[in-house]
């Protein structure tokens, strides 16, 4: 089962993103803060991150960098209500980063996900 931690500083938004995830079979752990998301990616391994791009006192991009410093390969789902998202995609250390713009369906939701780990997925060298 993946694990997936998702970071958002509005309860709803992480309660809505998990109960979704929980059908789809991800295991989830809930972050309120940058604070509490790195606690909680330093105490354990996650497959992918999911992060509110406006958290409360923090980026989320800073997030997204400083977990990518740790696990430089982590997916990313960056989501956020405030603004378009095409300024994560011109930074050339989250142009890997996948957007998706609140509100989202679930549908979008899981096939960002599916984006995620398969734009990071590198093809493996045929053994010679």
């Amino acid at each position: 089962m993946s694990r997936i931690l998702v970071i958002d500083d509005q309860s709803d938004v992480r309660a809505m993103i998990s109960i979704v995830l929980r059908v789809h079979h991800f295991e989830i752990v809930e972050a309120a803060s940058a604070a509490a998301a790195l606690k909680a990616f330093e105490d354990s391994s996650f497959d992918l991150a999911i992060v509110d791009i406006f958290l409360q006192g923090t980026s989320g991009l800073d997030l997204i960098r400083t977990m990518r410093e740790r696990v430089p390969n982590l997916p990313v789902v960056a989501i956020s209500g405030m603004t378009a998202l095409d300024f994560v995609s011109a930074s050339p250390e989250l142009s890997d980063v996948i957007c998706l713009q609140k509100p989202f369906r679930p549908k979008d939701l899981v096939r960002a996900i599916d984006a995620a780990n398969a734009s990071l997925r590198r093809p493996v060298a045929a053994a010679r």
